[in-house]
């Protein structure tokens, strides 16, 4: 009798003690969370957003009504006003900023000129600033001395009785002020442009002989008056030259 209770004890020893562990169901507490790197991982990003950029270059080609030339225009001019294009284009300013200027050119050179100014817009090079001669009353002087960037004016070329060629819509004159009209003595009539006469030199919208903005004009047909003999216009563009 002993015997037998002593194997029933440890029988019942065994059972009560046992490792075995019962399989977890399904919604069980004693599931293990995944860690917490591992769904920080699985996390959607956030997108962050890019900063905008200035706009793109942008130029729009119209007929000029008479009353936007009331002193750069009159009768007896070489090119009727009819036969002019207003180009309302973006420039990049000394500001560091995009602008709108005006521009007055013949109708016949506006893809010429439009491909010019996408150019020097794409490359950041600056322009003071860009508005039709009427503005100053069609006075070359004035315009000049303000630094605008202009074309068409009806006038005469300087120290001479023939029709310049900004009085066919040919012509355009960049930053006077940085590249003045420059004598052959090396004079200039403006005493706000004495410090830009000489050539080559560094500066803010300043055109230096065989640089990228000569080169742009070269390739649509355009001569730079920096490359005349004696007297040296080097704000001057101009198709065909002259």
């Amino acid at each position: 009798m002993k015997r037998a209770a002593a194997m029933a004890f440890v029988v019942l020893a065994s059972v009560s003690c046992g490792t075995t562990r019962a399989p977890a169901t399904a919604g069980s507490s004693s599931q293990v969370p995944a860690p917490a790197q591992e769904m920080a991982d699985t996390a959607t990003p956030t997108a962050t957003p890019s900063p905008t950029g200035p706009p793109k270059f942008s130029a729009e080609v119209t007929r000029v009504s008479r009353d936007r030339l009331p002193y750069s225009w009159r009768p007896g001019c070489p090119v009727h006003y009819r036969d002019l294009r207003l180009i309302t284009m973006s420039y990049w300013g000394f500001d560091d900023k995009p602008h709108t200027g005006e521009m007055v050119v013949r109708k016949t050179v506006t893809d010429d000129v439009v491909t010019v100014f996408r150019k020097l817009y794409d490359w950041r090079w600056p322009i003071k600033q860009m508005k039709l001669v009427d503005a100053y009353k069609a006075d070359d002087y004035a315009s000049i001395d303000a630094n605008n960037t202009s074309a068409f004016n009806c006038r005469k070329a300087t120290g001479s009785s023939n029709w310049s060629n900004h009085a066919y819509g040919e012509a355009i004159d960049l930053n006077p002020l940085q590249n003045p009209y420059v004598t052959a003595d090396g004079g200039t009539a403006h005493e706000n442009a004495k410090k830009y006469t000489e050539r080559p030199m560094k500066g803010k919208g300043v055109i230096n002989p065989g640089d990228k903005v000569v080169k742009a004009f070269a390739q649509v047909g355009w001569e730079w008056g920096g490359y005349w003999s004696g007297t040296k216009d080097l704000q001057h563009f101009s198709k065909g030259g002259g």
